[in-house]
């Protein structure tokens, strides 16, 4: 299993220094991937299901978007580090990694 840094191993505030290159490609790649309305939907469905996990064949109807589309949008969320993701059978049960996600929060409070 992949271990995700906390804020402070990867991510300084912006507000608080300037950042370096390595930083700020770490930070732009978890804000791009929420950037986008589709996956900003998806992560807030994920984190809000039971459990806190959410199987990818829930995910379609509520963002209106075919199995495919989701399956994209999930892949890109679960490279900036987002998400995790488990096959099970042809489904895909999505997690949220709430440590990444802190972490992009806390980089912009100064």
């Amino acid at each position: 299993m992949r271990k995700i840094a906390t804020i402070d191993e990867c991510c300084p505030q912006v507000l608080g220094a300037p950042l370096d290159e390595a930083e700020a490609e770490l930070l732009a790649a978890g804000f791009k991937a929420l950037a986008d309305p589709v996956r900003l939907r998806l992560l807030s469905l994920i984190a809000n299901a039971p459990e806190g996990t959410a199987c990818s064949c829930d995910l379609e109807e509520p963002v209106g978007k075919t199995q495919s589309t989701v399956s994209h949008h999930l892949s890109l969320l679960a490279a900036a580090g987002l998400i995790t993701k488990e096959k099970v059978g042809r489904w895909v049960n999505c997690t949220v990694v709430p440590e990444r996600v802190a972490a992009l929060r806390g980089a912009l409070t100064a």
